[in-house]
């Protein structure tokens, strides 16, 4: 049966790069993507609303989400009054969406956000770890809610010369998306962590 992953929130296609180069079909859903389904070799771009987007039938191997954090990480706090109810009441409805998925799948999962008011309105995360812990060189503490067997992967630390360098990004009508890129060397290194387990599955 084909193997598949499936990465929501996911303009850059970079969670799912790994999985694809490894031979297994990968949904990419962002709103930003245009609107239907688009495939480029095994990665499948869906342009859709993750409130009403139905996961695809088939041998799901893994799930990664990444929903909006803007309006709920502790770094914009300063801002959340400004922004008023409707952005937070977004928010919290995009991830608790995530978690409403997550329920319906037999696979590894795992929904990203940074330090944020989650914690308080959900759960604790059940890692944290720093894009420099595997091998991008730079800081952002992230958070990770996981489960079905998700294993954090072993870190592979280099020195983090680069500093928060998300925080040192000019204005830009972009600037959101680029914060909110998977770090490459997370991206691998969550892919290696259960790829394998896949295989040792369909020996068993």
């Amino acid at each position: 049966m084909l193997k598949l992953m499936i990465s929501c929130f996911d303009k850059s296609t970079i969670m799912a790069k790994p999985w694809a180069e490894a031979g297994y079909v990968c949904y990419c859903v962002d709103h930003c993507h245009p609107s239907g389904e688009h495939r480029e070799g095994n990665v499948i771009k869906v342009g859709a609303d993750m409130q009403t987007w139905i996961p695809p039938r088939g041998d799901i191997v893994f799930a990664s989400f990444s929903p909006p954090c803007t309006d709920v990480a502790v770094s914009g706090a300063r801002w959340f009054k400004e922004k008023g109810l409707h952005c937070l009441a977004r928010a919290i409805s995009l991830f608790a969406r995530c978690v409403d998925i997550v329920k319906t799948l037999e696979c590894p999962w795992m929904i990203e956000n940074p330090v944020s008011t989650i914690s308080s309105y959900w759960r604790k995360p059940d890692h944290k770890f720093h894009p420099w812990e595997y091998g991008d060189a730079y800081t952002k503490k992230t958070c990770l809610w996981t489960g079905n067997g998700f294993v954090m992967p072993e870190r592979r630390p280099v020195f983090p010369s680069k500093g928060s360098r998300m925080h040192l990004l000019p204005p830009s009508d972009d600037r959101a998306d680029l914060r909110s890129i998977t770090p490459p060397g997370f991206a691998q290194a969550v892919f290696e962590s259960h790829h394998e387990r896949v295989r040792e599955d369909d020996l068993a």
